[in-house]
């Protein structure tokens, strides 16, 4: 699953993404949108507090304006308590009382400094900083009242006087509830996040799980346990399973055509064979003797090439499976009635659990001839072990007979010599298991025994 090829790992890999990328647009949108209600509720009592403010205003007959009373929060009468307001007329100076601004208690000796921006009646919005560097969200609406003095002195077209009527309030205790919001926000994402994750490994698990099933009814076809991919599978993977199985039944029938046209090979050049061989036997002469000759390494290179060629059928067949104790101790049984009148003892120490990973009727041909090449040249005693390690299987054959030296394997291994014509066979032998182990490769190897003959180590493929 950690491997980027790895079909899990894509599957999280894209989920993981989405969801981060989900959850990061979704936690910046609801931030925002908590920010911006905080506000707008700052904004309503702002815009709230600004309309009592207007409605508490009076032209006084001087001229200047007056306030009748002023808003009931106690929180504009705290000096310097983050809560203000204040009014200012419009182009004249800012010296306090002497220019007709009107604040609340709460600025003291301070002055609001909010742009002058408001257009007509409507409200004008901003931030600005206040007292104690507060940093404050203000509102600003410019209001016009008759001018008393220019009318009570007959003045009919006296213009009207206009005032900036300002409210702020400190933002902080605003930003304090959005910091917490986005505090819970963010452990409430990584809480989803984390469920989503797990979410995600229990889906991309319980949603492989077939696959992990169909790898191990394979392995169990390539180790020879299973003939097919039996089960109910899932509609997407069914069509895999019927196809595998499609294809195991056509390997298998190539298998069989291929030994059946060997058999057929093998029937058809031995039924000749046979028949010159009789003839020559009846017929006396040089010819006779040749024919024999020939016909003798005829039938040797076809028991040859025969074996070769039903080895490499079925050297890549998926699923064969052969044990080799059993295999082995009727081997010993059969071997030990010829050899016994000799008092030659097979000795087998074969682990059961070692299987190969090939058909039957190579490893009896490969491990038969080895067997039988030691029952011919041992005095005593043959000695047949096996074990297995990192996917190979090793077979020893050792005699106690008089084993051959350095020169004498590579002469009958290499050069496929045949060093002995007294001893019985065709003398190939050991090329048929060389060429056997190779075709399913194996190799063999030849060395001095401690029992004082020849050891043959074949290693092949472990099931």
């Amino acid at each position: 699953m950690r491997q980027p090829s790895s079909l899990a790992f894509r599957l999280i890999f894209a989920a993981a993404l989405v969801s981060l990328a989900g959850l990061i647009a979704g936690g910046l949108l609801l931030s925002n949108v908590f920010r911006a209600s905080v506000e707008r509720q700052l904004d309503d009592r702002l815009v709230a507090d600004m309309e009592n403010l207007i409605a508490a205003s009076e032209p006084a007959p001087n001229g200047a304006l007056m306030m009748m009373n002023t808003i009931a929060d106690q929180r504009y009468d705290t000096a310097f308590s983050g809560w203000y307001w204040q009014v200012t007329p419009e182009n004249e100076g800012s010296a306090g009382e002497e220019s007709g601004r009107l604040t609340s208690r709460s600025l003291w000796d301070k002055a609001l400094e909010t742009p002058g921006d408001a257009t007509g009646g409507a409200l004008a919005r901003g931030y600005a900083h206040g007292p104690e560097s507060q940093e404050l969200r203000y509102v600003v609406r410019r209001i016009s009242f008759p001018d008393m003095a220019a009318l009570a002195n007959g003045k009919a077209d006296a213009r009207p006087k206009t005032y900036l009527f300002a409210v702020a309030a400190d933002r902080s205790k605003g930003e304090a509830e959005a910091a917490n919001f986005d505090t819970t926000l963010l452990w409430s994402l990584g809480a989803l996040g984390l469920f989503l994750t797990i979410a995600t490994l229990l889906q991309v698990r319980v949603g492989l799980r077939p696959l992990a099933v169909v790898r191990d009814r394979l392995q169990a076809i390539r180790t020879g346990k299973a003939q097919r991919l039996e089960g109910r599978f899932p509609r997407e993977i069914a069509p895999l399973a019927d196809e595998v199985n499609q294809l195991l039944s056509h390997s298998a029938e190539v298998v069989q055509r291929a030994r059946t046209h060997v058999g057929n090979l093998a029937h058809g050049l031995k039924t000749p064979l046979s028949v010159l061989t009789n003839e020559a036997v009846l017929a006396k002469g040089a010819l006779s003797d040749t024919v024999m000759k020939q016909t003798a390494v005829m039938r040797r290179q076809v028991d040859h090439y025969l074996a070769r060629a039903r080895a490499a059928a079925s050297a890549d067949v998926i699923g064969v499976r052969t044990d080799v104790a059993p295999v082995i101790a009727d081997l010993a049984r059969t071997l030990e009635k010829i050899y016994g009148r000799k008092g030659v003892e097979f000795e087998t120490e074969i682990p059961m659990n070692l299987a190969f990973k090939g058909e039957k009727q190579d490893f009896e041909e490969v491990i038969g001839n080895l067997m039988d090449n030691a029952g011919k040249w041992a005095a005593t005693l043959v000695r047949v072990t096996a074990k297995g390690a990192a996917g190979k299987l090793v077979v020893s054959i050792e005699d106690d007979g008089p084993g051959l030296n350095e020169d004498e394997q590579v002469r009958v291994l290499e050069k496929r010599e045949r060093l002995d014509e007294t001893m019985p066979g065709s003398g190939l032998g050991l090329g048929i298991v060389r060429d056997i182990a190779d075709l399913y490769g194996g190799r063999l190897d030849l060395a001095r025994s401690e029992l004082g003959g020849l050891t043959a180590a074949l290693t092949l493929p472990l099931a």
